[in-house]
């Protein structure tokens, strides 16, 4: 773990203000705590001399909240929200800074800590020394190496001293109050705790950074007297803003993804959540962003500004994970377009350290459903192998000693978990990694959690149909509203058994393990399923998303008539009436059965219900719902209606694979060997796709030109493809290859 393991954690007995809780107290780890849980920001800080000829120095430091750290009044490191969120009771971050640039011979080094993701959800258990599960702790350790080979540590221990911050509140949900005027009426020194070291582990996921700066695009003056500015743009992280009022104004900066039907600014879909930020002045002019909070927004209201507003003085920051952007795609079709860019908005606006649902109400949370659904599109689109790894790792930790997966990671529902589709994440996200980076590693690190998850299923079995505990079955569905059952949840349940054992079974022939039994397990899954939910050559239940994984999972020996049967539900309907679970495999299902028009026919549709709906009414991310704005403007739902949600953004691999033809092979991973197989629609005049895969850049395009459709591959050197145009196969060789 390196000189980080030669820190202590630290605590303050703190006096706060009159307007907040007392007797409170922080932690520098040595460490900082605080005996009552406060959400007000707590600078740390240690003033220290260097003697001269300091040849390097490096900072570790890591925190139980999130840390902002200055060194003689400058930022160290670029990382936002660090370190990151992970399951603290057992794995917490650090990371390592280069600071020797910054260091002078009298030196002052600040952290502000927040309490960020500590213990989100959870209650205030007593762990040790009074230390409480929503205190705030930190650790740290500078070393500094001299020319003459001599080393000095400084590290967090009672030499420390704290003070309250002028950040008087921050709240990941509620947003931050700022008071540019405060002085804290002193500091006192930090306090050693006992709390153990054992979780702290090297940065393994990528850091949060700011990624894009956006201007304000429109001032406006709604109906309801409201001032709002619009960015153009639905994203999360917050805003940047210039501001001078009076010694004690208190403006407030409130945020929102949509107008409602009057076009005035809402936020019912917040629930709970502020998400505003409130400067207090102190009569001098100041640029002000947040540093521990971050919001869900397209849209800000100003209340009680204290000047005339000036759109030059906002500017929207983004923030994620710093993923490498690695997919492209392009094609004649505006509203596809659109639908591409919507589906990498919304990845970038809840891939912020862990795969969230969405970035704006009292939520936020790493839900597993959503990540495995989405985690191909994920991982065309950018660079996911970090992310994932130690999203993964954290999902292991968090699993439940019976196996059972918990629904979000990391776990702040207290182990409620144990869903079909949801829980399957074990597997399927580790075995994508595998598919686009050829990552073994990741399968054998995994392989102990895939197994436990296996075994729970097992035990909420009978006769192999997975008939016990609760289950989110198909997510959001609109079988009610076209007058159906939606689809069973056990035939749901028992259809992701089988393909997660069956993709367990490759896990374990490619790491060389006796699989003997988990194939037998996959085979009496499968009979168990057709048995039960097959019947006259059709899926029980006439249900779109029960055809749709019957097909998909390979769970049939009667395709044709299944596929028959789903081609007449799509055609019944004029629509597609799955949810979070069917919605990502009915095109790839009904292309592979040969219904290619009907797919074309449901992603060009653009009524509701449908993915272009959306693009209609000006969405510049993937919704939550299929209806999340009704035709006639009104919203859906108040309570659950996020309008950053990627989920139904998986589409976006049959965009990839089907439109644009890129496709990996399991035989041959990470695009070592390519399988192109582009599938073209009239309706379009070209398309252009590409992945920058580990060998180099994968790239397929096609156009109509004089009546005929020209396809130009490209495949990187040292790989090797397969294209299929037409029926007739060719194989390809490194280059580019015109058909």
């Amino acid at each position: 773990m390196g000189i980080i393991n030669r820190a202590n954690w630290i605590k303050g007995a703190l006096k706060l203000g009159k307007d907040a809780p007392t007797n409170t107290s922080a932690i520098v780890w040595t460490s900082v705590v605080s005996d009552v849980a406060t959400d007000t920001g707590l600078d740390f800080t240690k003033t220290f001399v260097c003697k001269s000829g300091v040849k390097k120095a490096e900072l570790q430091i890591s925190a139980l909240g999130i840390y902002e750290a200055t060194l003689n009044g400058a930022r160290i490191g670029d990382f936002i929200f660090a370190p990151g969120w992970t399951c603290n009771e057992k794995r917490v971050q650090y990371q390592s800074y280069d600071v020797t640039e910054q260091l002078k011979n009298e030196n002052n080094l600040t952290v502000t800590l927040g309490r960020g993701w500590r213990y989100l959800g959870k209650n205030p258990e007593i762990i040790t020394n009074g230390f409480s599960n929503k205190d705030m702790a930190l650790i740290a350790v500078l070393e500094l190496e001299y020319e003459d080979g001599t080393k000095e540590l400084i590290t967090t221990d009672k030499t420390w001293l704290v003070a309250e911050s002028k950040i008087r509140y921050s709240n990941l949900y509620n947003g931050d109050i700022y008071d540019a005027g405060f002085i804290p009426e002193g500091s006192v020194p930090a306090i050693e705790i006992n709390h153990t070291k054992d979780i702290l582990i090297p940065q393994q996921g990528e850091k949060i950074v700011e990624t894009e700066r956006l201007p304000a695009k429109e001032l406006m003056n709604t109906p309801a007297g409201e001032t709002v500015i619009d960015f153009g743009q639905n994203l999360t992280g917050y805003v940047e803003f210039k501001i001078r009022g009076k010694k004690g104004d208190k403006a407030t900066v409130q945020h929102a993804e949509v107008l409602d039907k009057d076009g005035n600014f809402y936020t019912e879909n917040l629930r709970s959540a502020k998400q505003e930020i409130i400067f207090i002045c102190d009569g001098e002019e100041h640029v002000y962003k947040p540093a521990l909070s971050f919001q869900g927004f397209r849209y800000i209201k100003l209340v009680n500004w204290p000047e005339s507003v000036n759109l030059s003085d906002f500017t929207a920051i983004v923030v994620h994970s710093d993923m490498k952007r690695t997919g492209h795609f392009e094609c004649s079709d505006r509203d596809i377009n659109q639908l591409y860019k919507n589906i990498v908005w919304g990845q970038r606006g809840n891939f912020l350290d862990v795969p969230t649902d969405c970035p704006q109400r009292d939520e936020r949370l790493g839900w597993t459903g959503d990540a495995q659904v989405f985690v191909r599109t994920a991982s065309y689109n950018f660079d996911v192998e970090k992310f994932f790894t130690k999203w993964l790792a954290d999902l292991a930790a968090d699993q439940c000693e019976n196996g059972s997966v918990p629904h979000v990671i990391p776990d702040v529902l207290d182990k409620q978990g144990g869903s079909a589709a949801w829980g399957d994440a074990a597997i399927i996200c580790p075995w994508q990694m595998y598919l686009t980076y050829a990552n073994k590693e990741i399968l054998a690190a995994q392989f102990d959690s895939m197994k436990k998850w296996l075994d729970f299923i097992q035990s909420r079995s009978k006769n192999f149909i997975w008939n016990k505990g609760d289950h989110f079955g198909d997510w959001l569905n609109l079988e009610k509203d076209a007058g159906n059952k939606e689809a069973d949840k056990k035939l749901i349940a028992t259809a992701f058994a089988a393909y997660s054992t069956a993709l367990f079974v490759k896990v374990g022939n490619l790491l060389g393990k006796d699989m003997q039994e988990y194939e037998l397990l996959r085979d009496n899954y499968k009979a168990a399923f057709c048995k039960k939910y097959i019947k006259h050559g059709k899926v029980v239940g006439n249900t779109q998303t029960a055809c749709v994984l019957a097909l998909y999972f390979d769970l049939t020996d009667e395709k044709e008539a299944v596929a028959a049967q789903l081609e007449g539900l799509v055609k019944k309907h004029g629509h597609l009436t799955t949810g979070f679970v069917g919605a990502p495999y009915l095109l790839h299902v009904l292309t592979a059965n040969g219904y290619v028009k009907t797919a074309y026919d449901l992603l060009f549709r653009k009524e509701y219900p449908s993915w272009l709906y959306p693009i209609g009414l000006g969405a510049t991310t993937i919704w939550e719902r299929w209806n999340g704005i009704w035709p006639d403007g009104t919203m859906a739902d108040k309570g659950m209606n996020s309008f950053n949600h990627y989920a139904y953004g998986a589409v976006g691999d049959w965009l990839y694979g089907t439109m644009g033809g890129i496709n990996t092979d399991e035989n041959a991973p990470g695009f070592k060997h390519i399988i192109f197989k582009p599938i073209p629609d009239e309706r379009l005049d070209y398309v252009k796709a590409s992945v920058l895969s580990r060998h180099g850049e994968v790239k397929a395009e096609w156009q109509r030109v004089d009546g005929q459709v020209k396809y130009t591959f490209t495949v990187p050197q040292g790989c090797t493809g397969t294209a299929t145009v037409d029926g007739e196969v060719t194989e390809l060789s490194a280059g580019v290859t015109e058909l």
